[in-house]
């Protein structure tokens, strides 16, 4: 039955398309109009003399919509929030920092200006180091708030109490949702009233259930004035409408929501609640033009883009024989560097026992039950090269940015397209080469290649492994089998 097409807001419909291919269309940075000088010698001195096809279209943007000021949008206008919708890997955290850095660069008192919101505590950490290079010897002041540290010690770094009242000690904040509901809603002195920028990254995730809740009372901190506190009501701002002779003569901050994910989702009603204001999308998820001007989709309903450096396969198999396979891999076929996906703690923790077990590989768990100074000394290994096997879920993994991943072994086939494409985006990044392996039941292969094919991936290919190959390795993997079982008693 043919699908009914939701009907799609027209910047839904109509985005502005960037180009998939990053090393073939790199930008100097010097092409870019309107960089800072200061923030050109930056990313130079971090050796990054192009920009990739999302930074160039989006850094302009957002300098763009700033271009009077932060205090207005550009003539007089509210600034359009801006979608951006980009594979893994392709460079959308600096597509922020750098416009957000610059557009506060001469900004007078300190006030969280900017607010980045993301799902997991190592992306968070990820995205403040780079504001961190980026704000350094600027004088503008940068605060992570993800739960690390106690409450009380975030709050000292976000507020300052002095005889006049409460100042900010944070021009960027970098949180993650449930410790910075709990600041909104606690720490005195917190406040959001100046708040120019909201970044959501990975906002798939974050438009979810449980986070809707903490966008929606990120924007009623930005939208309440200080409640009478004798302050300067004339500043207060208002949620955005038809101006009118009372709010037009007083300036308003305009709150600009910037939006990133590599799976941005395709569905109107969930963009909705975000309640975007004429929001732009970029995306380098597309169809091609012909020669006669007319458009085919080239995958049909192609939504989501993988990296062009990658590779994928899928081995059909049973249960028994998906942990001989992982080892024939490793040992047989002297995978390195290989990350390797399950579905659950228990199925990760159970996996690396065994490997380890049976000897030949140097394995390791990342987990969310390590403590994270010890899943920063597996990953630095990992990326040294003293570990070849990384065993994971999806919750550690997602939008980490592990470096020089040559395999991605999907070792539960993922239930959903968006864990597949996360998953392999781990790999084959900034334009390198990269192989996905996914371990397919065969009462899962229909399933999994159906799922595929509706997300427009036609370019994966059957890699039977035949039953002899794993023979050599049957008596140990039942050793270790066992040795694993009393360890487990």
């Amino acid at each position: 039955s043919p699908q009914v097409q939701p009907f799609l807001p027209q910047w839904l419909a109509q985005p502005k398309r960037v180009q998939k291919r990053i090393k073939d269309n790199l930008c100097p940075i010097t092409d870019v109009p309107g960089i800072h000088p200061r923030l050109l010698k930056k990313l130079q001195m971090n050796g990054i003399d192009s920009f990739f096809p999302v930074q160039a279209e989006v850094i302009p943007a957002i300098l763009q919509s700033a271009s009077n000021g932060y205090l207005m949008g550009q003539g007089g206008y509210r600034p359009k929030d801006i979608c951006v919708s980009a594979p893994t890997g392709s460079g959308k955290t600096l597509s922020f920092v750098i416009p957000i850095v610059q557009v506060l660069l001469d900004r007078v008192v300190c006030h969280v200006r900017a607010l980045v919101v993301l799902p997991t505590k190592e992306l968070a950490q990820q995205v403040s180091k780079v504001f961190n290079v980026y704000t350094d010897g600027t004088g503008l002041k940068v605060v992570l708030i993800t739960g690390q540290k106690s409450f009380a010690k975030e709050q000292e770094m976000l507020v300052q109490k002095k005889v006049t009242g409460y100042c900010s000690l944070a021009d960027i904040v970098v949180a993650t949702p449930g410790r910075l509901t709990d600041h909104i809603n606690q720490t005195v002195g917190f406040s959001l009233t100046q708040l120019r920028f909201l970044i959501v990254d990975e906002a798939d995730r974050m438009i979810d259930d449980m986070h809707q809740n903490c966008l929606n009372q990120i924007v009623k901190a930005a939208f309440q004035g200080e409640n009478g506190s004798g302050s300067n009501m004339l500043f207060q701002r208002t949620k955005p409408g038809p101006i009118t002779a009372a709010n037009s003569c007083s300036p308003q901050i305009p709150l600009q929501k910037l939006l990133f994910s590599a799976t941005l989702t395709q569905d109107p009603e969930k963009l909705q609640q975000l309640d975007l204001f004429q929001p732009r999308l970029f995306t380098s998820v597309y169809s091609e033009k012909n020669r006669d001007g007319t458009e085919t989709e080239q995958d049909t309903n192609n939504k989501y883009t993988l990296p062009e450096g990658l590779s994928q396969c899928y081995v059909p198999c049973d249960l028994n024989s998906k942990p001989l396979l992982l080892l024939y891999f490793m040992l047989k076929m002297s995978f390195t560097r290989v990350l390797c996906f399950t579905n659950s703690r228990e199925a990760s923790h159970r996996l690396f026992l065994l490997v380890q077990a049976f000897g030949g590989v140097t394995v390791a768990e990342f987990s969310s039950r390590l403590p994270p100074n010890e899943r920063k000394r597996t990953m630095k290994e990992f990326e040294q090269g003293k570990i070849q096997l990384l065993i994971s879920t999806d919750a550690t993994a997602r939008g980490i940015d592990v470096k020089r991943v040559n395999y991605v072994i999907n070792y539960d086939a993922p239930q959903f397209i968006r864990t597949y494409i996360h998953r392999v985006g781990r790999t084959a990044r900034a334009g390198e080469a990269g192989v996905a392996f996914s371990l397919v039941l065969r009462i899962q292969e229909r399933r999994f290649l159906r799922m595929l094919r509706d997300a427009g991936i036609r370019d994966i290919k059957k890699h039977p492994v035949k039953g002899n190959a794993l023979k050599p390795l049957v008596q140990q993997y039942e050793e270790a089998l066992c040795k694993l079982e009393k360890t487990v008693k």
